[in-house]
């Protein structure tokens, strides 16, 4: 550890040689007790902390930088982890702050070029590097979603494989669904019934959209793909649910969705919501089913179900 009137007397010589109050990195970690490796990963893996840059490329942070770095430790010692901290900046609007496309898009390429080669010990590399770093509902945002997206176009334009998905929705699915088994049984709080609509046979994104609940502290009672409807009925008898979640893609029929959903919610009294792309093309339909329309945000979706929640408490 530098002395303290060393660590001022650097301060200050910083001070005048810039022209204005900007600090090096061992200046700030000794102000703020944060080691520089720590600060440069906050910068790099989280773009929570934006230095600039002297001619030299040295960083030099300026008093709102210092501010900032107080504030997450003031987070942190709350009971915060670093993931949730960032995730807190960018519910606030604050998004520039998590790293940049380059940073998902190099998570991506890893993760296809492991693909290809039906490599699972680097897939699972990239994806717990991604894990360890950032909370669920941005890794699934930022990389699993398009990263799915992407290996379906490889796919429809001849340049991937079929075996290429397969393996990798086989890979996908069992580190899914270990995460969520390992979740639930931690979870406390309100209990919300998910499965896909009839005819819904990928159900990847209402387990994606399952962890995220999950990492807000819902309870979930997952059913998978295709589920009829009338099976709902018994889960909600015999359990303590307080809403049921729905999801399927744009090729669900208007029409068969609302007589799905009417027959639902005239004979339950807990909220139904409907995620996924139709709950876009269909949004006029589920309305006039009484069920509510949540769209693609995941965190707004779980805003829309807990203030649904509230009001009906």
């Amino acid at each position: 550890m530098y002395n303290i009137c060393i660590v001022f007397d650097e301060l200050k010589r910083t001070m005048q040689q810039t022209g204005t109050e900007k600090f090096p990195i061992r200046t700030v970690s000794e102000i703020t007790g944060v080691n520089a490796v720590t600060l440069r990963a906050w910068e790099r893996r989280y773009g929570l902390i934006k230095p600039s840059r002297t001619p030299k490329g040295h960083r030099l942070y300026s008093r709102r930088d210092i501010k900032l770095v107080e504030e997450i430790l003031g987070r942190l010692s709350q009971g915060m982890t670093i993931s949730q901290v960032a995730r807190d900046i960018l519910e606030n609007g604050q998004s520039d702050r998590i790293e940049n496309n380059e940073t998902w898009n190099n998570y991506a390429n890893k993760m296809i070029a492991a693909t290809v080669n039906f490599d699972e010990h680097a897939l699972d590399l990239v994806y717990n590097d991604a894990m360890s770093l950032y909370p669920i509902d941005i890794v699934t945002t930022r990389l699993i979603l398009p990263l799915l997206g992407e290996l379906g176009n490889r796919w429809a334009i001849k340049t991937g494989s079929i075996a290429e998905e397969h393996f990798f929705s086989m890979y996908l699915r069992n580190k899914l669904g270990a995460r969520f088994h390992h979740q639930n049984l931690r979870s406390s709080g309100a209990r919300l019934i998910m499965a896909c609509l009839p005819g819904e046979h990928h159900e990847f994104g209402i387990l994606l959209f399952a962890l995220t609940a999950q990492s807000k502290g819902f309870q979930i009672v997952l059913l998978g793909a295709d589920l009829p409807v009338i099976e709902l009925l018994q889960v909600v008898n015999n359990t303590d649910n307080q809403g049921i979640v729905l999801a399927g893609s744009a090729a669900l029929r208007c029409e068969t969705l609302f007589e799905n959903l009417k027959s639902l919610t005239s004979a339950v009294s807990i909220p139904v919501f409907v995620g996924g792309d139709v709950s876009h093309s269909c949004r006029d339909s589920i309305v006039e089913a009484n069920a509510i329309p949540l769209g693609h945000d995941l965190t707004g979706s779980l805003s829309t179900i807990s203030n649904r929640l509230k009001q009906s408490n």
